[in-house]
């Protein structure tokens, strides 16, 4: 044998070597840190909780509600549900997950042994006239196995690993990311669609009550009772109340094609006639403890598994330091017939291995290194962001439902107090004690006093969509 010729000295390195590698397979070390969540001070309390009447229940939350026990009129359920299934964005999203689900099969596969087989042949025959003949038509052909392995002493494929399940753990929660933005987009047009509806509703019967006031004005012109600048006004209302409505139907129309669009459909009328979109949300929501968002937001969870991928990609980095040791084995059978080709005896079998460790690289490993540092020193700032944006988006919540629920209460009463100077200041008119010019200021205040109660509702609608969101709802 080969080995018997070799000194004993070089008998004892290559067991040494050989037992270093094995001691380095079942250790099985990764080099680079591993992952531990950054430190995060949560505030006791949302800014904001103090003034809206909500509830700060710490064993549930607002955002631990399906969308269906919030959203509880039933054609914005159906909207939600065909935006869930059909939607552009959600399906993008979905392949996403495909895709890395797929390269996290592709990095994982570094990590074992390649095995390739292969043959060669080649033959000849010769034609009877030429009165020769040979037992074989083949002439010489071979069989091959072939095997290939780069142990993982340091980790560098592990860590290729980690770092792609990472990112695909990062793609699972962008897709359910996707699915709040979707439902609280589904929810924020409808409402603003409601709100339009009922605008229109408005200046659709205050134009029926200016006609009969201009109709009434022009009696009293004829008659002698009021002057033509009493119709002229009248007129300026109507036409006032008028030139609103093609405006509403294009906003009731752009808002429909951009419902259908979340829905995964062609432009098109949809249903909305549901009465209560814009009635007031109930009191005493619980909003759960800000801590609870680090679990329950999928873009804080998205940011932490983009941090973990970062730190990963540290010790892929770290492990290009470290030798490695590339081996490759054949076994092959071969011969000039059928019969010596499959015979045992003419096997031939090698196997070679290579030592190499980096020397010099112009610097090109120690920048790999300090990339992936400073790419998850960034991931995680942006993670801290994130963070601190959850707990704004609670707070700005919280702060619109208590303000927007005193702005529309304060809008009821505007509407009331206008509707009143404006059934008095008619009375007045048509007694005479009093011009026109009275009658077209109360109708304008309170034409715009009942636009801007309808704003008011749907803010304050609104504020409970933003809410939820905020609190990491509609994923589920």
């Amino acid at each position: 044998m080969i080995l018997s010729s070799l000194p004993s000295s070089t008998l004892s390195k290559g067991a040494s070597l050989l037992s270093l590698v094995a001691v380095g397979l079942l250790a099985g070390c990764k080099v680079g840190p591993n992952y531990a969540r950054p430190a995060v001070t949560a505030p006791p309390a949302f800014r904001g909780a103090e003034g809206a009447q909500v509830s700060s229940d710490t064993k549930g939350s607002l955002g631990d509600e399906q969308w269906a026990a919030v959203y509880r009129e039933p054609e914005l359920q159906e909207l939600i549900r065909k935006a869930l299934a059909n939607n552009y964005d959600v399906k993008i999203a979905a392949q996403r997950i495909l895709e890395q689900k797929a390269q996290v099969k592709i990095t994982r596969a570094n990590e074992f042994p390649t095995l390739s087989f292969g043959g060669t042949g080649i033959g000849a025959s010769l034609p009877s006239s030429l009165g020769t003949s040979i037992a074989s038509p083949l002439v010489d052909g071979a069989f091959s196995l072939n095997a290939s392995w780069t142990p993982d002493f340091w980790g560098q494929y592990r860590r290729q690993t980690e770092a792609a399940r990472a990112t695909l753990l990062a793609q699972e929660w962008a897709q359910r990311a996707v699915r709040l933005t979707l439902v609280e987009d589904v929810a924020t047009d409808y409402i603003q669609l409601r709100a339009y509806d009922r605008q229109l509703e408005i200046t659709q019967n205050t134009l029926r009550v200016r006609q009969d006031s201009l109709d009434l004005t022009k009696k009293l012109e004829s008659g002698g009772s009021s002057p033509l600048s009493d119709v002229r006004q009248a007129e300026q209302l109507l036409y006032t109340a008028s030139s609103e409505i093609p405006q509403l139907e294009q906003d009731i129309q752009e808002e429909e094609n951009a419902i259908t669009l979340l829905l995964g459909e062609d432009p098109g009328p949809i249903v909305h006639k549901d009465p209560n979109a814009l009635i007031p949300p109930p009191q005493d929501l619980p909003t759960g403890l800000p801590s609870q968002l680090l679990e329950r937001r999928p873009d804080i969870q998205e940011a932490e598994a983009t941090l973990i991928s970062a730190n990963a990609q540290i010790g892929v980095a770290r492990a290009q330091f470290f030798p490695s040791l590339p081996i490759n084995a054949s076994a092959g059978l071969g011969g000039s017939t059928f019969s010596s080709l499959v015979d045992i005896a003419s096997k031939t079998i090698y196997g070679y291995g290579s030592l190499s460790q980096p020397i010099f690289s112009g610097g090109k490993l120690r920048g790999q290194l300090q990339l992936s540092q400073a790419t998850k020193e960034e991931m995680v700032v942006t993670y801290q962001k994130t963070i601190a944006g959850a707990f704004r988006d609670v707070s700005n919540a919280l702060i619109a439902l208590n303000k927007q629920r005193t702005n529309r209460e304060q809008q009821e009463k505007l509407v009331a107090a206008a509707q009143d100077a404006t059934r008095l200041a008619r009375m007045r008119y048509q007694g005479g004690s009093t011009s026109y010019l009275e009658v077209l200021t109360t109708d304008s205040t309170l034409y715009s006093a009942q636009l801007n109660l309808v704003t008011a509702q749907q803010n304050e609608a609104l504020a409970l969509v933003q809410l939820y969101s905020a609190l990491g709802g509609g994923w589920q």
